[in-house]
């Protein structure tokens, strides 16, 4: 399935957060949005999924208008994993991701055999099923965050929209799931963090500053000393990494 927003705004008040963006996530691809803190990654990825109404622009997922389609119908087809996923009352790990059928099913229709087959398969990819019995609460972050993306999973979505999964995380879960995200082999709009993460996953990359797109193309193109000089305030140095064939990033305040 292919994204795409035109001409997007979004007001938070009084004051403009995301300032008429147009992107496009081509069939299957991986697109990252880099960018600081307050730059408004967050804001456009929750327009997009209407966390947040927008108050100008469209979104469309193929022929579907994101912003005027049923959330159920919405829910079949996109999947998001956010980066803050507290909650007061207690499930297990099992009941959490079986929580991701809940868009295909009737009202009132019991799970079926089907439902925990897709359920053990999510369970499976994101390496929790030695986990299924436990409680939600007594996880790590880390086992939140992949209980989470089981979840968005078990919802066989399209498409999947990350809002920094990996934040908070350390290097072992990063890798785990972005990884496990890339092999879903669905079309990916993710706002990543770690700038070496987004030069190994992403296929193409927006560059966001005050709210608008700085810059874009491939990792190549965007991840260069001048545009994380604007971005961040830091001068950078960048090579490749013999072993990888990865870009990698010296930084100096």
């Amino acid at each position: 399935m292919q994204l795409v927003v035109e001409q997007l705004e979004t007001k938070i008040g009084k004051k403009d957060i995301v300032k008429n963006i147009s992107l496009l996530v081509k069939n299957q691809k991986f697109v990252g949005l880099i960018g600081p803190n307050g730059c408004g990654k967050s804001t456009l990825l929750k327009s997009i999924y209407k966390s947040i109404l927008p108050h100008k622009g469209s979104v469309h997922l193929d022929d579907m208008d994101l912003l005027h389609a049923p959330q159920k119908k919405i829910s079949q087809q996109l999947g998001v994993v956010g980066q803050f996923n507290e909650m007061n009352f207690d499930l297990t790990v099992h009941q959490m991701v079986l929580l991701g059928r809940t868009p295909h099913k009737k009202l009132l229709e019991v799970d079926n055999q089907a439902d925990m087959d897709i359920v053990e398969e999510a369970l499976r990819r994101t390496n929790l099923l030695e986990y299924k019995d436990r409680s939600y609460l007594s996880l790590s972050g880390g086992e939140k965050q992949r209980t989470i993306l089981a979840r968005t999973i078990a919802q066989q979505p399209q498409f999947m929209i990350l809002d920094e999964p990996t934040n908070h995380l350390d290097i072992r879960y990063q890798l785990e799931i972005l990884q496990c995200v890339k092999e879903l082999n669905i079309g990916v709009l993710a706002a990543l963090h770690d700038l070496e993460m987004a030069a190994e996953y992403c296929d193409y990359i927006y560059a966001i500053h005050d709210g608008t797109i700085y810059a874009e193309g491939t990792p190549d193109e965007v991840l260069t000393p001048a545009t994380i000089s604007k971005l961040y305030q830091i001068k950078c140095r960048t090579y490749t990494n013999p072993v990888t064939n990865q870009l990698g990033f010296v930084y100096q305040i």
